[in-house]
């Protein structure tokens, strides 16, 4: 093997190891970000929840007042 042949075959494999851990690496990152979003999706969720009881309570509350108004009423 000569000179040229073994700095080829050297820089080959230092090519495929970056290539390789560039790899690794986007797919770590990716991984990482999904785990992100299903906690914001879940979060988010959990708001809307959170959004919705405190609508149907105020509601319920506003029309027991409005039905203890109507009861002192009559």
């Amino acid at each position: 093997m000569t000179e040229t042949e073994t700095e080829t075959v050297i820089e080959e494999s230092k090519t495929a190891t970056r290539t390789q851990r560039f790899a690794e690496w986007l797919m770590k990152r990716d991984e990482r970000r999904a785990e992100k979003e299903t906690s914001l999706e879940g979060l988010m969720k959990f708001n809307i929840f959170l959004s919705t009881l405190t609508l149907i309570s105020v509601a319920g509350a506003t029309a027991l007042d409005y039905a203890m108004i109507a009861w002192l009423w009559v």
